[in-house]
């Protein structure tokens, strides 16, 4: 692949993040944001009579311009990343198209930079978490990401080498299992982080999870979509359809 089609693609991906940020905002705002404020609501009520501090960004410009800020950035920026994976993971990974291969590579995305660290860490809506202990939860949370991202490229290249012995079908169970078995011993051995109230109310947590996930499951299948799309288009222009020959011109005499 020339430098060009790669530079091609980096623009459409980053392009494809756009839209599907566009997608993820809308989700974050109407699932998401009435969480974040039931959330902020039981905080406050349970600071009455604390001083409170002075907010330096009003709470509604964070639920709508940083809001808008924080997702389609996000969006661009793995969208521009994915596509540079993208490039490598073309023809690489199965016989599969330009289309295919977009969807497959979000969906192992989302599953090695979000569900796995999620499944582990959990997100957690604003009024849970000690301040204490933020950065001890943001390396714990970064580090089983990369343990995602290294252990599902481990499984792809181990699946690709024992193919030719095992056959397609075995030799993807014997990955997809070593890497289950793999993740398992990493949430085991990791500590865990349980800083959730005992009065904080379950169904709001459950809601604002659920939502998280909601976020990033439109986030990366609107990228697959949409920049299988434009790949498609890229590295398959349809041929110009040539006259008919009722539209032609005739011939002189």
């Amino acid at each position: 692949m020339n430098s060009a089609t790669v530079r091609n693609l980096l623009v459409r991906g980053m392009l494809a993040g756009l839209a599907a940020g566009v997608l993820a905002l809308v989700v974050a705002y109407f699932l998401g944001e009435p969480n974040v404020d039931s959330a902020i609501g039981f905080e406050e009520s349970h600071a009455a009579g604390h001083e409170h501090e002075v907010e330096l960004v009003s709470r509604s410009l964070q639920s709508t311009a940083g809001l808008a800020t924080g997702v389609l950035i996000y969006g661009v920026a793995f969208g521009g990343i994915t596509a540079l994976a993208y490039c490598f993971a073309l023809g690489r990974v199965g016989r599969f198209g330009a289309r295919a291969t977009a969807l497959l590579l979000s969906g192992a995305a989302l599953l090695a930079v979000y569900v796995v660290p999620f499944l582990k860490y959990p997100a957690n809506p604003p009024a849970v978490g000690d301040p204490d202990t933020i950065g001890k939860r943001t390396t714990l949370y970064l580090l089983m990401m990369v343990l995602g991202v290294l252990l599902a490229v481990a499984a792809v290249i181990v699946g690709k080498r024992l193919a030719p012995k095992l056959g397609t079908w075995y030799a993807t169970v014997a990955a997809v299992v070593g890497f289950v078995v793999l993740i398992g011993l990493a949430y085991a051995f990791l500590p865990a982080v349980n800083e959730v109230p005992g009065d904080f109310p379950a169904a709001l947590l459950w809601r604002f999870r659920l939502s998280a996930l909601a976020l990033q499951i439109t986030l990366w299948s609107g990228f697959g979509l949409v920049f299988g799309e434009l790949a498609e288009r890229l590295l398959h222009p349809k041929p110009a359809t040539a006259p008919t020959a009722s539209t032609a011109a005739p011939a002189p005499h």
